[in-house]
């Protein structure tokens, strides 16, 4: 019999690292094109996507998800490509909101498609947080940052659903790149100061090989801590709970907290607990990974939940991914996993 819920903490990867969160992609699909994540020269209207009957349905992400959530999960969060594109994706939070263990559900959006009717639909289905991208407030560079032109009200308008149908703490993750936003590190940490939500800058990353990655586009955490600090002075605070990617930091004056993911300069691969799944189904045991394991053609084979339960088990045994630890300038010509295909 395959590990369980009551012995979950026996299941454990190369490193000692214990599962404890789930990465769910919904899409590979976005109707953003990020430079950092979809670039419009790579991903362009001839781009082949994944077909329908190439997604997990409803009820197979679901059955992963309650499998893993026995083996440790604990906190499930959906990305894509851009999740709200998916259009059963209130039926799908409804479901992993009935499996038992399960503490926390989160969504990762771009705020373009999180209307008010929308946000307090995926509230009362279950959705506990969301998790907003806005990488800058001056129109120009978000338009050039989003890659579409999107207006940057709209996504602050997203925040103010998801404020509004208390899917909260909200956070708004910023991806700084150099020459790019980072004068804009400081306006967006004041236009939330004090309203509640959590501002995470975040260090441009070598996810994948099409963004065109290099180190010195990288605005390092210390800058981005320094900019915000020499204004508004901060001190550091501990992780909420085991194996947080962000580093937090809260303002002096009480005016809330912000935090920094330095996956770049300050490596975390030590902490990691993060098991990621694909829209179509493949198991990824870092962002940075090379290549996935199908999950697909076993749960469409017939196998049982004790052998899907054991397949699970043995790929995060076997689990020794440490990629921010050991990046060098070698791994950029690294076949690494998009990340609108495994989300962020």
């Amino acid at each position: 019999m395959a590990d369980t819920r009551e012995d979950q903490h026996k299941l454990l990867d190369a490193l000692s690292r214990p599962l404890r969160d789930l990465r769910i992609s919904l899409t590979d699909r976005c109707n953003f094109r990020c430079p950092y994540c979809m670039p419009i020269d790579q991903f362009g209207p001839n781009h082949p996507f994944l077909q329908r009957d190439e997604l997990l349905t409803t009820q197979e992400l679901v059955r992963t998800a309650r499998l893993l959530v026995e083996l440790g999960v604990e906190k499930i969060r959906l990305t894509g490509g851009e999740p709200l594109l998916r259009k059963e994706i209130v039926d799908i939070v409804g479901a992993i909101r009935e499996i038992e263990g399960v503490q926390d559900i989160a969504l990762t959006t771009n705020g373009s498609l999180l209307t008010p009717a929308r946000a307090k639909a995926l509230a009362d289905a279950g959705l506990h947080r969301v998790t907003v991208s806005l990488d800058a407030l001056q129109p120009h560079i978000s338009a050039r940052m989003n890659g579409v032109g999107f207006p940057v009200q709209r996504v602050l308008k997203a925040v103010d659903a998801a404020l509004a149908a208390g899917l909260t703490p909200v956070k708004v993750n910023v991806v700084v790149r150099r020459s790019w936003n980072e004068s804009e590190i400081v306006p967006i940490a004041e236009r939330f100061r004090g309203t509640g939500v959590i501002v995470r800058f975040i260090e441009y990353m070598d996810v994948g090989t099409s963004n065109g990655w290099r180190l010195e586009d990288v605005v390092p955490a210390e800058e981005i801590l320094r900019a915000i600090g020499e204004v508004h002075p901060l001190e550091a605070v501990p992780p909420r709970v085991p194996g947080e990617v962000a580093t937090r930091y809260r303002y002096l004056d009480g005016m809330g907290e912000i935090g920094v993911i330095h996956s770049v300069s300050h490596p975390f691969c030590g902490g990691c607990t993060r098991l990621r799944l694909t829209a179509d189904g493949e198991l990824y045991t870092c962002l940075f990974a090379t290549s996935g394991k199908p999950l697909r053609p076993l749960l469409r084979s017939g196998a049982s939940d004790d052998e899907v339960r054991e397949f699970l088990a043995s790929l995060w045994r076997r689990r020794r991914d440490a990629y921010s630890a050991l990046r060098t300038q070698e791994t950029k010509r690294m076949g690494k996993v998009e990340m609108s295909r495994v989300g962020g």
